[in-house]
């Protein structure tokens, strides 16, 4: 288990971004968002209970693919703005899937940053030179905190 022992180790990054995911032996579903991500897990709104210890499947869409990544429930605890929700803490279970939910977490935040430029330029960026600015501008740091 990819730093089970003290979730608060690493920064948590506030992140909203689409989710889903999977509970095959509850036969649960369910589509979501995340709150925040670190390199060891991410925290998410859900509407069921998960217990410590489950296993669930993430699925995070960008653009026209889904990436998998298997997770091991390490908290759950009422939402405090609203009590029919619970955040669910999650911890990977190997370092290629943080790094992968990190690679999209850029995406991410690079598809905002096209927006951001594009309204300040005027003009529809595209996801290509919004890339080659951001890899420009915060490769150097994105390199620091991953490698």
């Amino acid at each position: 288990m990819l730093y089970e022992k003290n979730r608060r180790r690493f920064i948590r990054h506030p992140i909203c971004y689409p989710l889903q995911y999977e509970h095959a032996s509850e036969k649960i579903r369910e589509r979501t968002k995340t709150l925040n991500v670190g390199e060891g897990g991410l925290l998410f709104l859900s509407k069921h209970g998960l217990k410590k210890g489950e296993t669930i499947i993430l699925k995070m869409p960008l653009q026209e693919k889904v990436f998998k990544v298997k997770a091991k429930v390490v908290h759950t605890q009422k939402d405090k703005d609203n009590e029919s929700l619970y955040n669910i803490g999650v911890s990977f279970y190997r370092y290629s899937d943080a790094f992968k939910v990190k690679l999209i977490e850029q995406l991410y935040l690079i598809d905002e940053y096209r927006a951001l430029r594009s309204l300040q330029l005027g003009y529809e960026m595209t996801m290509q030179e919004a890339s080659e600015e951001w890899i420009k501008r915060y490769s150097k740091r994105f390199a620091r905190l991953y490698w």
